[in-house]
């Protein structure tokens, strides 16, 4: 039997219902199963469906495609879906994922504003993770720019790695909004890296999430590691095609993403030279 000549690491590639705005959670699930992903990640926001677990599990059920991970509701805009306490928020994800077999919950540094959960934030994860087999994975975010002036909107800091946490999700395109080196951080991040949110970024001060390929950040290279290192996580396409002028524009972009991910998170295997 021939060697095989690339290695491919059991990372799922998988599609945020985030990537389908102002498209519905429900089309996510139709667009990922149609273009061959591996699952989606359930962004949960202000559709009612996003926050269903019993819906979800019928959209997962119905185009045969699996929920690999849950992003707790912590944005701005969602600072009242499932509970104005952000405790309960993260307890309601993880019990969302643990019912819909999800592997994963994303969850960001509280906002400097939410003085008690910051302060607690670091040992809450910890309790929470070790109460659970699905992965709190922190995610990096960035400062706050407007023209000339900067603000420290996230606590105990915007990088995640300043901090110890049991797993962390990489984002790309808040790597290019903080102007930081995102294979620096993956390096600090180290074998605690368990979730890839995947997009380019130019290095603007506003959050990009652009395809795959047309910034300036190391998507390839970071896949290419992933790959070599055997990542075992997800790797989740993020991308904004709000500016889409149609479905089939927002899907070509969706199958360029996923394209571009299979294409890379790949490493060749290296002769043998003895």
């Amino acid at each position: 039997m021939a060697e095989p000549v690339v290695r491919i690491p059991d990372a799922k590639v998988a599609l945020s219902t985030a990537s389908v705005y102002p498209e519905s959670t429900a089309t996510a699930f139709e667009i990922a199963a149609r273009l061959g992903y591996d699952g989606v990640e359930v962004m949960v926001w202000n559709d009612p469906v996003s926050q269903d677990i019993d819906a979800l599990r019928r959209l997962s059920d119905y185009h045969g495609i699996p929920i690999l991970a849950v992003h707790a509701p912590c944005l701005l805009i969602t600072q009242r879906v499932w509970s104005t306490d952000p405790w309960t928020k993260l307890q309601r994800a993880r019990a969302a994922a643990e019912k819909l077999g999800a592997g994963a919950v994303v969850v960001h540094p509280p906002f400097r504003w939410q003085r008690q959960y910051a302060r607690d934030f670091v040992q809450g994860i910890w309790r929470m993770a070790d109460e659970t087999d699905v992965r709190f994975a922190v995610e990096n975010m960035y400062p706050w720019r407007y023209r000339d002036r900067e603000m420290l909107a996230y606590a105990p800091d915007w990088d995640v790695t300043k901090d110890d946490y049991r797993h962390f999700t990489i984002d790309l395109s808040h790597a290019a909004t903080a102007r930081t080196d995102a294979l620096d951080m993956v390096d600090r991040m180290g074998d605690r890296l368990g979730h890839v949110h995947l997009a380019d970024g130019l290095g603007s001060n506003k959050d990009e999430h652009l395809v795959p390929g047309r910034g300036t950040q190391p998507c390839a290279e970071l896949l290419e590691r992933l790959a070599r290192t055997g990542f075992d996580g997800h790797v989740v396409i993020e991308v904004n095609t709000r500016r889409a002028m149609s479905g089939a524009e927002r899907e070509a972009d969706l199958a360029e993403a996923l394209a571009f991910t299979r294409l890379h998170l790949a490493s060749p295997v290296k002769a043998d030279r003895r």
